[in-house]
């Protein structure tokens, strides 16, 4: 249990930090929309897409209260309604023109306010917010969805396939890409399907998979293909946390294991592919090396978004 003094210094920082980024006005990020509109438009414009059911959970908010405000932004000309492709009598939310430019707008404007925040500050301390407000965010959220407490134990890592791990793997990824980025079956199955493929080459020396597990239950992974790049290139696959796992340090170990595997098998280049959006991600990637090498509009994940390459260069002595 947080001692009463941190509880309240927390309580403090927090209302500072409404007041200044301006949730106390009626309108937010130098626009003339509330702040939940605001957040709306944001998480259409990483999404690309989302439904109004996807908003409710996404936003902690009512169902009444984001179908009055979908429709504001609807009538505004700034989100639009488009059939599902999969079934025609649900639709998504998609920004218009002019959406994209408002969430353009509404970035750039976050994006000189963190900047210039940041200036007071060493770079220590930089990481050190970006870490504690990430790490924060998430235990917010997951009171909200009443996530149960992780245990006192730690995770086991271990290496290697285990009984499960495919359906597990795939569960954790739907399930996360699901709620945030509004994925379907689409994505589900083509991590089943990858994975299923990278099982049956798990014995070659180049390849290698990284579980963690508690209680017997897999609440993490990352998988090192070395074969399927070829040019002495490995592909690092299947980086997921379970919930309960996040802002624990376990991301990192596992991330460590595979680097230290690349590093032992003596490949070339590591490489990765995302989306744009995954700033925690990207963060730890980059930490361990990793930097954008290439960005393009793509398809590969089910749905239209802004993909990335990320490659860390093995250095030898």
């Amino acid at each position: 249990m947080a001692a009463p003094e941190l509880i309240n210094d927390i309580r403090v920082a927090s209302r500072q930090m409404v007041r200044e980024l301006g949730f106390m006005n009626s309108t937010l990020a130098a626009t003339d929309y509330s702040p939940s509109a605001v957040h709306t438009l944001l998480e259409v414009g990483m999404r690309g897409s989302v439904t109004a059911a996807q908003l409710v959970q996404l936003l902690g908010l009512e169902k009444s209260s984001v179908s009055r405000m979908l429709a504001k932004l609807i009538r505004a000309g700034e989100l639009q309604e488009v059939p599902l492709a999969e079934d025609a009598r649900y639709k998504k939310l998609v920004l218009t023109a002019q959406g994209k430019e408002s969430v353009s707008r509404i970035n750039s404007y976050g994006e000189t306010r963190v900047q210039q925040a940041m200036e007071y500050l060493d770079p220590a301390r930089q990481s050190m917010v970006a870490s504690g407000l990430s790490a924060y965010a998430s235990a917010l959220e997951a009171c909200r969805k009443g996530t149960p407490l992780p245990p006192g134990d730690k995770p086991d890592i271990i290496t290697g396939y285990l009984p499960g791990m495919i359906g597990r793997i795939s569960e954790m990824h739907a399930n996360y890409y699901s709620n945030h980025y509004g994925f379907g079956y689409f994505f589900e199955s083509k991590v089943a399907s990858g994975l299923a493929e990278f099982a049956g080459r798990l014995e070659s020396e180049r390849n290698n998979i990284w579980l963690a597990v508690l209680d017997g239950r897999v609440v993490g992974s990352v998988a090192i293909d070395g074969e399927d790049l070829g040019n002495n290139e490995a592909h690092l696959r299947w980086f997921i946390l379970d919930d309960i796992c996040r802002g624990t340090g376990i991301g990192r170990q596992l991330l460590a294991r595979a680097m230290q595997f690349c590093d032992e098998q003596q490949f070339s280049a590591v490489q990765l592919w995302t989306f744009s959006g995954l700033h925690a991600a990207r963060r730890l990637y980059e930490s361990f090396g990793f930097r954008l090498t290439r960005e393009w509009q793509g398809e590969q994940w089910g749905r239209s978004m802004l993909e990335q390459q990320f490659t860390h260069a093995m250095e030898r002595g």
